[in-house]
């Protein structure tokens, strides 16, 4: 039983009435009207953009355009800030609503809030079925209006005067903010997106001129044959089919797709103007694939600027970030082989305890690297470990090698190198000062990993963030013979198993996307795809939540077994990230 104090009752009583208070006198002052100022319509005296941009901050993150958090109440009388209740999280950005079991929330697009629901055509009010409890059916409504789109966002009465469901927040907003929200409502995902027709759908690809020719021929012959010859399976005709698509009037014919390459060239810094030149010529929907050998921030920027969908691009660089939207990338990249090399340290006792020192090339690769595991050892409460960042033309010697055993004794020591700067380890274990274990990145040394020492082999751990060899199933021995042979045979099986997946990750949103063809609903599909592993893929897991940003979260630690064919080991289990 729970007990409230009559101090709590008496701020409850406070809050309910001066909220209907509050109601009361913004429902009898009308919407502030859409006003023309030098030819351009002005709502509450911004220009539509601006008004769409504050809009967006109300509705997706539950920020006033003063900068405060919106206020709301729930459950009748509950007071909360609309930061945490925010109208995305429930009806998704795309405002193309949610289900989670048995909770449904409904859309609130621009085009279906502003007609009657396709149930309510010509069934008079009365006859709407309600619910045993006697909660009115919600499908059934008229068309809503700015009047009684604002008054349902501050009484939760709908245009028919049901109160809608107590979870619904209902916000306190003065006139102008609210004239800012139905105005931002009223336009949500309306209109024809960029690259998209009644008949088609224009995608592009990246490449940038430092990969090699048969990276890209690779990706080119996994992409662009599947969308010229995309067709839905009988089954998805079947689901596009059923009654609430053709509620949505999705039966039309399915649209064609095609693909447009865009070739980065130079250096990375005038990669962004050559997009901005690519996206005014040939405006597309989304990027997919795509691959550079260097950092995809460029790349990256540019999507999020223009909230182009970037789907699965083939890097060893993507963005770290928490407010990451609309590119999805397969992993972390390098970044989560240090990251989980951290959470394994911290978690073995028997090297926990020891001082770490980290060796690396100030290259990309070796500072994304370093940065990673500082930034989560450092995370986790351990002290930061001691850098050895060399130069990029830094002779590694043998006397080198016996100086860094020798200063740093009883140490775990990362060499974050690729094959051509490791140590002789047969030498090094000659020293007297031997680590107390070495780690290294398999991304890194690549085929080369198998070749270390067989003696030496119990002190170096490797962070290996692919499905171990031998849980690989149908793929395992043509990866395996790729890795042995250093790729010299075929095409790189890694980068087409990657495209699988991204294939695999396409196909539901494809299939499902007819009539409403928006790039927050996009994104929102393959958010909700339960698994992407369903096909040979190099990652033992692979799969979105809401929000999420990397499709696989983990990596292993494994050591090589003896023998002239050593076996990956693993030491962990799948190390999972953040």
């Amino acid at each position: 039983m729970t007990v409230i104090s009559d101090a709590g009752k008496n701020l409850r009583i406070f809050i309910t009435t001066f909220a209907a208070a509050f109601v009361l006198a913004l429902l009898l002052v009308p919407l502030p009207a859409m006003a023309e100022s030098g030819g351009q319509e002005k709502i509450s005296g911004l220009s539509p953009e601006e008004a769409l941009v504050l809009g967006e901050k109300m509705y997706v993150h539950g920020v006033l355009p003063s900068g405060k958090p919106m206020q709301a109440m729930v459950q009748g009388d509950i007071p909360v800030e609309g930061s945490k209740f925010t109208c995305a999280n429930c009806h998704q950005r795309s405002g193309f609503g949610s289900a989670e079991g048995t909770i449904k929330t409904p859309p609130i697009d621009g085009t279906r809030l502003y007609e009657p629901t396709s149930q309510f055509k010509g069934i008079p009010l009365k006859k709407h079925p309600t619910t045993p409890d006697a909660q009115p059916d919600q499908s059934f409504r008229p068309a809503y209006t700015d009047e009684t789109l604002a008054r349902v966002l501050l009484t939760g009465q709908d245009p028919s005067g049901r109160q809608i469901n107590e979870t619904m927040p209902k916000y306190f907003l003065n006139e102008s903010d609210m004239a800012v929200m139905v105005y931002y409502l009223k336009h949500l995902s309306t209109g024809l997106q960029p690259g998209v027709s009644e008949t088609g759908l224009r995608f592009a690809t990246v490449v940038t001129e430092d990969v090699p020719q048969k990276d890209r021929e690779t990706m080119l012959r996994l992409l662009d044959p599947y969308l010229k010859n995309w067709r839905i399976s009988r089954n998805q005709e079947r689901m596009a089919r059923t009654e609430a698509f053709i509620r949505e009037g999705a039966t039309r014919d399915v649209r064609k797709f095609s693909l447009a390459r865009w070739e980065l060239k130079g250096p990375e810094e005038t990669w962004r103007e050559q997009l901005e030149a690519y996206y005014r010529k040939d405006p597309v929907f989304a990027l997919l694939g795509g691959i550079t050998t260097g950092d995809w921030a460029p790349i990256h920027r540019f999507c999020e600027d223009h909230r182009i969908p970037a789907i699965f691009p083939l890097t060893d660089f993507p963005v770290i970030a928490e407010t990451n939207w609309y590119t999805l990338y397969l992993s972390k990249g390098l970044y989560q082989e240090g990251e989980a090399a951290a959470r394994y340290l911290n978690s073995d006792r028997s090297l926990k305890k020891n001082a770490v020192v980290q060796v690396f090339r100030k290259n990309r690769k070796g500072l994304v690297l370093a940065k990673a595991f500082e930034e989560t050892w450092t995370g986790l409460g351990r002290k930061a470990p001691k850098n050895v960042a060399l130069d990029l033309d830094k002779a590694l010697t043998r006397d080198f090698w016996k100086d860094l055993a020798n200063r740093n004794k009883q140490s775990t020591i990362l060499l974050w190198l690729e094959a051509k700067d490791f140590p002789d380890l047969e030498g090094l274990a000659k020293v007297k000062a031997v680590p107390r274990a070495l780690f290294a990145s398999f991304s890194l040394l690549g085929h080369a990993a198998y070749s270390l020492p067989e003696k030496q082999r119990g002190l170096v751990y490797l962070t290996y963030p692919y499905t171990l060899p031998k849980d690989s199933g149908r793929y395992r021995e043509s990866v395996e013979k790729m890795i042995k042979d250093g790729e010299s045979q075929g095409p790189d099986l890694f980068m087409g198993y990657k495209m699988q997946a991204l294939r695999l990750a396409l196909n539901g949103p494809l299939s499902m996307m007819r009539t409403y063809v928006y790039r927050d609903y996009f994104l929102e599909m393959i958010d909700e795809t339960a698994d992407l592993s369903m096909i040979p893929v190099p990652y033992p897991r692979l799969s979105f939540g809401p929000g999420q940003r990397y499709a696989s979260k983990g990596c292993y630690i494994v050591q090589l077994g003896k023998g002239p064919e050593p076996e990956l080991i693993s030491r962990s289990e799948w190390v999972i990230s953040d």
